[in-house]
């Protein structure tokens, strides 16, 4: 399985509009970062959270194909690229698959009412709502949701055998734990040095993946208070900043 990160960034990306921090006017591509969202390619291509910069991601990576997404939560910046799956649901010649808890697909019903309606414009993406109720293959590829929270809010990340995803959270439960030991690789929400409602700081991020003790555990959902390579200075050796763009191979 190859994994792509196609966006490392928290909802914001970075540059932010109209800041002029130092991170944001970095010329490190290492610090400009699209919304956070996962590319899985073995026999099949499924995309975790279609982001805000969906499409830009899809040309960037030259995607032709896409059997299924995956929603974490309904928060805009994983899910308003829905509706640029269109070409690639033309082009397969079927509805995309989206799989969701049923929480969010409630959300999706409601942000993307004219997706869904029983009298739908002609010419829009065709997308095939799936509900999420315990473990599901889409190909050759298994998928085990792990529920954590954001805040209050229900969050599901996902253990693909070696290599769990789990972004925008601040609690993980013991039960959920359980089901992240013995990984490969851990990616995992490190929003800034400071603590965050409802997000990980680098400092809980880190302390989460050695209580865990994947091989490697990479951050994700950055803010423009994180520069790259200060932030990996502070991490552990077996913890690191992501970056779009970074490739793993399973």
């Amino acid at each position: 399985m190859k994994v792509t990160f196609l966006g490392t960034g928290t909802s914001r990306g970075i540059p932010v509009i109209g800041c002029g921090c130092r991170v944001c006017r970095s010329t490190n591509p290492k610090n400009q970062r699209l919304r956070s969202s996962l590319l899985l390619e073995s026999q099949v291509t499924v995309v975790i959270d279609t982001s805000v910069d969906f499409r830009l991601q899809m040309l960037r990576h030259d995607v032709h194909r896409l059997d299924a997404v995956i929603f974490t939560h309904a928060h805009a910046d994983h899910v308003l690229g829905l509706d640029d799956v269109f070409p690639l649901s033309v082009r397969s010649g079927r509805a995309i698959p989206a799989y969701a808890s049923p929480e969010t697909l409630d959300q999706l019903r409601i942000t993307f009412r004219y997706l869904f309606s029983e009298n739908r414009y002609p010419g829009i993406a065709e997308v095939d709502l799936r509900a999420i109720n315990g473990p599901f293959a889409i190909g050759d590829l298994r998928f085990e949701p792990i529920e954590v929270f954001h805040g209050d809010m229900p969050v599901l990340g996902f253990r693909i055998g070696d290599l769990a995803y789990v972004t925008d959270v601040n609690r993980i439960p013991d039960s959920s734990m359980q089901k992240l030991e013995g990984l490969k690789y851990l990616i995992l929400d490190g929003l800034r040095y400071r603590p965050h409602v409802s997000h990980f700081s680098l400092e809980q991020a880190a302390a989460t993946a050695l209580r865990l003790q994947p091989e490697k555990t990479y951050l994700i959902h950055m803010s423009h208070d994180v520069d790259h390579e200060e932030g990996n200075q502070l991490l552990p050796p077996s913890v690191s900043l992501s970056y779009d763009g970074l490739v793993l191979e399973l």
